[in-house]
């Protein structure tokens, strides 16, 4: 029984030695989507140990009755699926600017949102990431709405 136990933990520690992968030191790119109209954003990340990493997103988003700019932080745990392929997830908060019309009247607002991370990332052999993520954001002005739930698609260029 205790060479079937000292077993198992061996077996574990290599599981978890080699589900370890290395991220990129840094990595800069573009994050186009949103929930309703078009948004962009440049984002950047920086690793800070093998598998997790911050992210700053400078973003800017249009609607039908609307445009804002974001500015969002975000703390992401990355895991190795196989090979280039990894998930992650997070957590952070931002702050948006919001302009727009609200009733038929102009209206401006700013506020703060808190925001959550899940996603899909493939590392390729050439320095390029590409991900696709969901960011649901909590917040306190009308651009949120209360809520956001934005879906957007990464090209990032990894140094």
């Amino acid at each position: 029984m205790k060479k079937l136990f000292l077993l198992s933990i061996t077996l574990l520690g290599f599981t978890f030695a080699s589900s370890a992968q290395n991220i990129a030191d840094n990595a800069l790119g573009l994050r186009l989507g949103d929930s309703d109209g078009l948004g962009a954003e440049i984002t950047y990340q920086r690793a800070l140990g093998d598998n997790n990493r911050i992210e700053a997103d400078l973003g800017w988003r249009n609607g039908n009755d609307y445009s804002a700019f974001k500015l969002a932080g975000l703390y992401q745990w990355v895991w190795n699926i196989d090979g280039g392929f990894n998930w992650y997830a997070g957590a952070g908060a931002g702050l948006a600017s919001y302009s727009g019309r609200n009733d038929n009247n102009l209206d401006d607002d700013f506020g703060f949102f808190a925001a959550g991370d899940v996603g899909i990332e493939y590392d390729f052999d050439i320095p390029l990431l590409i991900s696709l993520d969901f960011r649901p954001e909590i917040g306190n002005n009308r651009f949120t709405d209360n809520t956001l739930f934005d879906i957007a698609l990464s090209l990032r260029y990894q140094f």
